[in-house]
């Protein structure tokens, strides 16, 4: 028996889902979700076969929901995005639905699901949300797992995010946060205006800094109004300069 999870926040989507799979019996519908902070524990809890996610969500969106998920089933999004987002989708061999859900669409997507067209490993994925995240359309947030809670975290928060192996450190008032992301990903979309990649290691919310001093060779620190210091090397501070007017 495959499970298959639905998630989204509108009861009437859910409904012509469960509908549709009445003509799959060996689909065995093991949880309703809706939002993705209930999406994310019912993964967990359950490790289905295969997952309804829809995009557009209260809370947390979808996208931000599967960041969260440490092993990713196969993903059948349901969406409204505009075409581009689309493209990505179709780029990336993961198959999506356009609301509202017709039936013979919604038959084509499980048997390319059953095909084992749609891939179950994270890299597809992972395209997907670069593709969307290249739009530009941000969240202005970003949501990271600690444990078993879900944070929220705006963006204006953000002192400065740190390289750790292949995650980051995010640093706020209230500490640190893990996420699985790379700095090159954060460097692309987060306001270059805002936050500047001053260092292989770093990039610096230059709203925290409250000064810019001399330091070996041709690097600077910068000292942030936590105290904190932060390396700057010598292509960081050509950006800095620029930003700054200085």
């Amino acid at each position: 028996m495959t499970k298959a999870i639905i998630i989204d926040d509108e009861p009437l989507s859910r409904e012509v889902i469960k509908s549709y799979l009445k003509t799959y019996p060996e689909i065995e519908i093991v949880q309703e979700c809706g939002d993705g902070f209930e999406g994310v524990k019912a993964i967990q809890q359950y490790q289905p076969d295969l997952v309804f996610l829809d995009i557009q969500m209260p809370k947390i969106t979808g996208f931000e929901m599967l960041e969260l998920v440490d092993q990713k089933p196969a993903i059948i999004f349901i969406t409204a995005y505009d075409s581009f987002a689309i493209k990505a989708f179709e780029a990336n061999a993961v198959d999506y639905l356009l609301k509202p859900i017709s039936e013979e669409r919604f038959h084509t997507a499980i048997l390319k699901w059953k095909s084992n067209v749609v891939p179950v490993s994270p890299e597809p994925l992972e395209g997907v949300l670069n593709a969307i995240t290249a739009t530009g359309s941000q969240q202005g947030r970003i949501v990271v797992k600690t444990g078993a809670k879900i944070k929220i975290i705006p963006v204006h928060e953000i002192h400065y995010i740190e390289a750790d192996d292949d995650f980051v450190k995010i640093y706020t008032a209230e500490g640190s946060f893990l996420k699985n992301k790379t700095m090159a990903f954060y460097e692309e979309s987060l306001d270059p205006l805002q936050f500047v990649r001053v260092h292989r290691s770093y990039i610096l919310h230059i709203q925290q800094i409250t000064r810019i001093e001399p330091y070996q060779k041709e690097s600077h620190l910068a000292i942030l109004r936590d105290g904190k210091q932060i390396p700057i090397s010598k292509t960081g501070y050509s950006k800095l300069k620029t930003i700054l007017g200085i």
